[in-house]
């Protein structure tokens, strides 16, 4: 079992950046894929990227491609969120979650483990 804890949300002016980060607790955390996903109200969870248990995987959704950037440091139990070029309509609630052996999954239906999330404003 893993506990996920998100920071580093906030509010960033249209063009700038933030760094979202994941921490999980446990000794096996290295063992877990980890996805990203956000939420506006009164619209579903959508996926953001994911990156493999191993890190070597990572995968994007087409409308962060090139802007966003999944990292992981598994001796700080910690994955990372670079996001650059943010845009009024990445404004959400983001959430990381965690899969055992994960190559790198894109359904939320396919994680087991949820962070509470962190919310980013992007005021245009």
């Amino acid at each position: 079992q893993v506990q996920l804890v998100e920071s580093g949300g906030g509010l960033v002016q249209a063009g700038g950046s933030l760094r979202l980060s994941c921490a999980g607790s446990g000794r096996t955390f290295s063992n877990y894929g980890i996805g990203w996903f956000r939420q506006v109200p009164g619209k579903e969870r959508e996926f953001v990227a994911t990156i493999s248990w191993s890190g070597i995987r990572t995968s994007y959704a087409d409308s962060v491609k090139g802007r966003f950037t999944i990292s992981r440091d598994n001796a700080k139990n910690t994955v990372y969120l670079q996001m650059d070029s943010l845009k009024p309509e990445d404004t959400a609630v983001y959430y990381c979650a965690a899969d055992r052996y994960s190559s790198g999954k894109e359904l939320e239906s396919e994680y087991a483990y949820w962070g509470q999330g962190t919310q980013v404003t992007v005021s245009s």
